[in-house]
């Protein structure tokens, strides 16, 4: 398993020195969020341009505001300046944020994404793509030179999005998906689904917060507080309830050193590929035991 490290400052010389360190500690993998702050393509081509060997992540770049032609454009480009090293993860984000907020329509976004995936995906593998579906179209060739392709994989949750994701691109990204439900269901499905579609073996990243310490009930509360909204947003809240807790502090792993190791070992045996920490308490000591901890697994 892989062990990757999250970040989601708002800040891009920061997100640039944390980059650095990510590499500098020997982690395989540096992932960037793409919400309302930093756009996350755009800091990867920063970081890219001055950390040499880190693969970088996005989880994810919601695909409705980005017609698929512009989003191959900015990830082909960032592949050229790290010479391959971006995965490029997409989702539907929200229906409050794509209705609510933008004024799209979210009708139908398993059918949206399908067709979403059909255009993106040879466009970032440098084809030229000539389609056309009820959601969009695209007829072009993104042509970046010296960018090798770049692997998509999307934010799946439910079985028809990991249907999707297993016959259309390299694997899966979750975030507040719990070791119970990636192995009774993320990983079974997207699995199977993959061997229906002859597409081979699926990646699959997932991402929890983590922190080590011995004041459990307060590194609790501040997961709970900092990450309230995804206990109220309809899909992380089916994932929640599939593992059979109350909230986003329930799949945080929190503990002593040898209870997040555990943790994280639990995510290994549920089939995760790629384990990626949200390091969230920041004070010390506990910044410094949970970065060790994750260092242990390299």
């Amino acid at each position: 398993m892989r062990i990757g490290i999250f970040s989601g400052d708002a800040n891009v010389a920061t997100l640039l020195e944390t980059a650095r360190l990510a590499e500098a500690d020997g982690f395989d993998s540096f992932w960037l969020p793409h919400i309302f702050g930093v756009d996350a393509l755009c800091a990867h081509t920063l970081i890219a341009s001055q950390v040499p060997r880190i693969e970088l992540g996005t989880a994810v770049v919601p695909s409705y505001p980005r017609h698929p032609v512009a989003l191959a454009q900015q990830a082909l480009t960032v592949s050229a300046v790290s010479g391959g090293r971006l995965t490029l993860g997409v989702g539907l984000s929200h229906q409050i944020v794509i209705e609510a907020m933008y004024g799209y329509s979210f009708s139908k976004p398993a059918r949206h994404m399908r067709e979403y995936l059909t255009a993106l995906v040879p466009l970032c593998q440098g084809e030229n793509v000539s389609f056309a579906g009820e959601t969009l179209t695209a007829r072009a060739q993104v042509m970046v030179e010296g960018a090798p392709p770049v692997p998509v994989m999307v934010a799946a949750l439910g079985p028809a999005m990991l249907q999707i994701a297993a016959e259309l691109t390299a694997g899966t990204v979750t975030w507040m998906t719990g070791p119970r439900t990636l192995g009774e269901h993320t990983v079974p499905t997207i699995r199977s689904a993959a061997a229906a579609a002859g597409t081979g073996d699926m990646r699959v990243v997932g991402a929890l917060p983590v922190a080590v310490t011995d004041d459990l009930e307060s590194a609790r509360e501040r997961a709970a507080r900092v990450f309230e909204v995804y206990g109220s947003l309809p899909s992380y809240r089916a994932m929640l309830d599939r593992e059979g807790v109350d909230g986003p502090a329930d799949v945080a792993i929190i503990g002593s050193e040898a209870e997040v190791r555990a943790g994280i070992e639990r995510m290994r045996s549920a089939g995760v590929t790629d384990f990626v920490a949200v390091e969230f308490l920041t004070d010390e000591p506990a910044a410094t035991a949970t970065r060790e901890v994750l260092k242990s697994f390299l």
